[in-house]
C-alpha cells in the first residue's frame, strides 16, 4: 500500500490525505484552504504536490484546491460540480493515471448530488477508498446541506450509493473519509479516522437498517443544526475562492480610535482572548470567540457573510492562526487588530464592558440559559434552565430581560452567548464559570457525593 498521511483539522473534525505516488510526486485529497500544512508534509518527504482532488463541493470549508493549483497542482473534481476554475472533471468510472497508481471515480451521490468517492488502485488491486462524505466511521454524512426540499431524495441516493457501490468493495479495503468526529457534516461519527468496508458492514448502525425507508428515517433523525455559512460555501467553492498563497500575512495594527470608528461603521469586533480576559473588560459590543480549534466554526456561525472584521487579541496569541481560520470559512475582509490590545483601549480612556463569572453557588435568582447543542442538553441539564442553542441565540425574539447566567460545557460558548446578548442590549449578563462540569461537581457536593 502506498504511504498515505492523514492531516486532521481538529476544529472542523475533518481529514485531508497526502498520498505518496512513488515518483517524488503527491496527491492531496480534500484539502482545506491554507496550503502550508500540505506543502510541509510533502516537502518533508521530498515530494511535490502534483494533484489536488475534491470529493464534492464542500459546505464546511473553503477548498484548498485553488491554492495548490496556483503552485502547480492539477485540480481533480466531480465534473457535475460545475467548477468555474481550471480542473480535470471526473465522472463515474473515470480513471486518472498517477504513474503506477490509478485514481478511479465512483459516483456516490447523497451527501451532495455531485459526490464522488475515489478508489485508489495499485495495478488492478484496490488499496484505499477516499469516501469523502459517503461512508464515515460508524455513520454517514448528512444530506440536508443543499436544499430542504432535497434532503430525503439525497438520503435515498445515499442508501443506493452505499449498498450498490461502496459495499460491493472488498471487506479489508481501508476507508479514509473526509468527515469525522466533530464534523457538523456528519451524524454521530466515531472517533477513529479510518475504517474498513468490513468493519462498517458489521458495526455501522446506519448500515444495519433493514431497508431504504428505515435507513432514511434513522439518518434524518440524527441531523442537528449547522452554521449558516454551510449554505454559501458550496457556491464559493464552485466559482473559485480568492488565492492568497502559502504565506499568511500579519493583521494590520489599528489604533483604539480607528477600531471604535470601524465598529460604529459596521465592522464586527471579534475578541479572541480567553474567557477570563474578556470577562475582565472588553470593547462594548464585541463578540467573544476564544481562539481555539473551533474558532472558525463559531466565527462562521455568528458573523454575517462579508462583514469587515477587527480582532482583539492578547500579546501571545497566534495572529496567523486567526487569519487562517477566518479564511478557511470564507472571510476575506480582515481589517486588522486593536494595536496594544485592551491596555491601549483603556489608556485611550474609552469605555469598556465587563461580564461577571459566577460559581454554581452564586447563581442566586439568576435565570439560567443553556446554549449547548440539543444532544448535549438531552444528556443532562440544570433544573429549570432555558435551552437555546448558541447558533440560534442571535435570532431569538423573546430575549431575557436581564439577570441571566449563561452556561455551556466548559465556558467558551457561554461567554460567546453572553456577548451575543450584550450586543442585543440585554443587561446584567453573567457566565457560569466552568460550565456544566462545574455544575456537576457542585451538584454532587451538595448531594453529599464525593
Amino acid at each position: 500500500m502506498p504511504d498515505i498521511v492523514t492531516l486532521v483539522d481538529e476544529g472542523l473534525g475533518n481529514s485531508s490525505y497526502l498520498v505518496d505516488l512513488g515518483d517524488r510526486r503527491a496527491l492531496v485529497v480534500d484539502p482545506t484552504r491554507d496550503p502550508a500544512g500540505y506543502l510541509a508534509a510533502a516537502g518533508g518527504r521530498g515530494l511535490d504536490v502534483a494533484y489536488s482532488a475534491d470529493t464534492h463541493l464542500h459546505a464546511d470549508f473553503v477548498s484548498g484546491g485553488g491554492e495548490l493549483a496556483a503552485l502547480g497542482a492539477t485540480v481533480v473534481a466531480p465534473a457535475a460540480a460545475g467548477l468555474e476554475t481550471p480542473h480535470r472533471g471526473m465522472a463515474d468510472g473515470d480513471e486518472l493515471d498517477l504513474g503506477g497508481l490509478t485514481l478511479r471515480a465512483l459516483a456516490t451521490p447523497g451527501h451532495t448530488p455531485e459526490h464522488l468517492a475515489y478508489l485508489l488502485l495499485d495495478g488492478q488491486r484496490p488499496v484505499a477508498l477516499f469516501s469523502g462524505g459517503s461512508l464515515l466511521v460508524g455513520s454517514a454524512a448528512r444530506t440536508d446541506l443543499v436544499s430542504p426540499d432535497r434532503t430525503e431524495e439525497l438520503a435515498r441516493s445515499l442508501w443506493r450509493s452505499l449498498h450498490e457501490r461502496v459495499l460491493t468493495l472488498p471487506d479489508d479495503l481501508p476507508v479514509l473519509p473526509t468527515h469525522g468526529a466533530g464534523s457538523l457534516c456528519s451524524t454521530a461519527a466515531g472517533s477513529d479516522r479510518a475504517t474498513t468496508i468490513g468493519r462498517e458492514r458489521a458495526s455501522n448502525p446506519l448500515l444495519a437498517a433493514p431497508d431504504e425507508d428505515a435507513f432514511v428515517a434513522l439518518l434524518l433523525a440524527g441531523l442537528g443544526s449547522y452554521p449558516p455559512y454551510f449554505l454559501r460555501l458550496r457556491e464559493v467553492n464552485r466559482r473559485g475562492p480568492a488565492v492568497h498563497g502559502p504565506v499568511t500575512p500579519d493583521l494590520r495594527p489599528l489604533g483604539p480610535a480607528d477600531v471604535r470608528r470601524r465598529a460604529e461603521g459596521g465592522a464586527v469586533v471579534v475578541d479572541a482572548r480567553p474567557v477570563e480576559a474578556f470577562a475582565a473588560g472588553h470593547v462594548p459590543g464585541s463578540l467573544s470567540i476564544p481562539l481555539r480549534p473551533a474558532f472558525a466554526t463559531w466565527l462562521g456561525w455568528l458573523v454575517p457573510d462579508g462583514a469587515p472584521l477587527v480582532f482583539v487579541l492578547d500579546a501571545a496569541q497566534d495572529r496567523a492562526d486567526v487569519v487562517r481560520q477566518a479564511r478557511k470559512v470564507g472571510y476575506e475582509r480582515l481589517d486588522g487588530e486593536l494595536a496594544g490590545g485592551m491596555a491601549a483601549w483603556r489608556a485611550a480612556g474609552l469605555p469598556e464592558t465587563r461580564t461577571a463569572l459566577v460559581a454554581p453557588d452564586q447563581l442566586g435568582s439568576r435565570r439560567v440559559l443553556d446554549v449547548r447543542q440539543e444532544a448535549e442538553v438531552a444528556a443532562g441539564r440544570i433544573p429549570g434552565a432555558r435551552h437555546v442553542e448558541l447558533g440560534r441565540l442571535g435570532a431569538v425574539a423573546d430575549l431575557p430581560a436581564g439577570g441571566v447566567a449563561v452556561v455551556c460545557g466548559h465556558g467558551e460558548r457561554a461567554m460567546t452567548g453572553a456577548s451575543v446578548l450584550e450586543r442585543r442590549g440585554v443587561p446584567d449578563v453573567a457566565v457560569l464559570a466552568g460550565g456544566m462540569e462545574a455544575w456537576d461537581r457542585h451538584a454532587r457536593s451538595v448531594a453529599g457525593v464525593r
